[in-house]
């Protein structure tokens, strides 16, 4: 049984990757994550806040203004607040790169070119064998138009492309008015990947202490529905590697992202929960399902709900919205 897969041009083994988050942060869980059955990682993002921050730290004016107005201590982290600085992050990809058999991810998480493009040679230079460029950006800015923040991240891509021979992956968010236009435009710019979607960490009020605190809720299969959507509309009609993350916690998700058109799956919160050992059940898993059902690879399965082969598209159009409407209205008058 084949399990192998092709992202951004690296042969993996399987499709079932450990996505940017803490779990790489620490050496020895990296190694247990290669031995578990990874077939690569991605590393932690490097922010372009936090590059600001450094920056901002020499000449001491974040220390200086920090504290000037009431709120300013929520909203400006400190630099030494982020797990590792610029020159540590490249030092850690060195670390991991030299720990491990499997192919290393770097990340960028920001919305403009400048020293970006510098960063970006240095984790190529560093060993990574790819790059995950996270765009994820609130604009809070009400005169900022959604055409404006397309172009914006598509002229970074192609500036990243014409400085780097590593593959690019680009991270969205579900946000954007036109998903399909925009991942077209990206693959026209060359990126080798689209990772959907990033997981949105939304803060939330404390009403008593009249503070904006901060998060994290781990995902679960329910999110995996609108990954699968766009996955499946997408699904061969970009060149680019297409890659799942949010939401796959069994291999029966796995198996829906493939089936949709993913090449890969990227998983976070089953791992943090399970623990690197979890991988290997998942393939275990899911090379009993593929038995029981009579697949031999996934690249023979890969696609074959998409959009353009499901034996109803209006499945995935607005056709199924009025369907789903309609049956809900009929069996809330029978309820009555």
């Amino acid at each position: 049984m084949d399990l192998t897969t092709t992202y951004l041009g690296l042969r993996l083994a399987n499709p079932i990757v450990p996505g940017a988050s803490p779990l790489a942060d620490d050496l020895d869980m990296v190694r247990r994550l290669e031995d578990a059955g990874a077939p690569a990682i991605v590393l932690r993002s490097l922010f372009e806040e936090q590059l600001t921050l450094e920056a901002m730290d020499e000449h001491h004016s974040l220390d200086a203004h920090g504290e000037s107005f009431g709120e300013a201590a929520s909203y400006f982290p400190s630099a030494a607040s982020f797990v590792l600085r610029g020159d540590q992050y490249l030092e850690h990809l060195r670390a991991v790169k030299a720990a491990v058999g499997i192919p290393v991810i770097g990340s960028l998480n920001g919305t403009t070119p400048g020293g970006w493009l510098e960063y970006g040679r240095q984790i190529e230079q560093a060993g990574a064998d790819a790059l995950e460029l996270n765009v994820y950006r609130i604009a809070t800015d009400l005169f900022t138009k959604g055409s404006d923040l397309e172009r914006q991240v598509v002229a970074l891509v192609c500036e990243l492309k014409q400085s780097l021979r590593i593959p690019v992956a680009v991270k969205l968010s579900s946000s954007y008015t036109s998903i399909a236009n925009v991942v077209w435009e990206l693959d026209r710019a060359g990126a080798d990947g689209v990772v959907l979607f990033n997981r949105f960490y939304q803060p939330d009020i404390d009403v008593r202490e009249l503070a904006v605190t901060r998060s994290i809720h781990l995902s679960d299969s329910s999110e995996l529905l609108p990954r699968l959507h766009w996955m499946a509309i997408l699904s061969g009609r970009v060149a680019a590697s297409l890659a799942v993350t949010g939401g796959v916690h069994t291999a029966h998700d796995i198996v829906k992202a493939t089936m949709a058109g993913a090449h890969v799956t990227q998983m976070v919160s089953a791992l943090l929960v399970h623990g690197p050992a979890y991988v290997t059940r998942l393939l275990a898993d899911l090379r009993k399902w593929m038995d029981e059902h009579e697949w031999e690879s996934l690249d023979r399965m890969r696609g074959n709900m998409s959009l353009q082969k499901v034996p109803d598209p209006a499945a995935y159009e607005r056709a199924n919205y009025m369907m789903l409407l309609q049956g809900w209205r009929s069996a809330y008058s029978q309820g009555r």
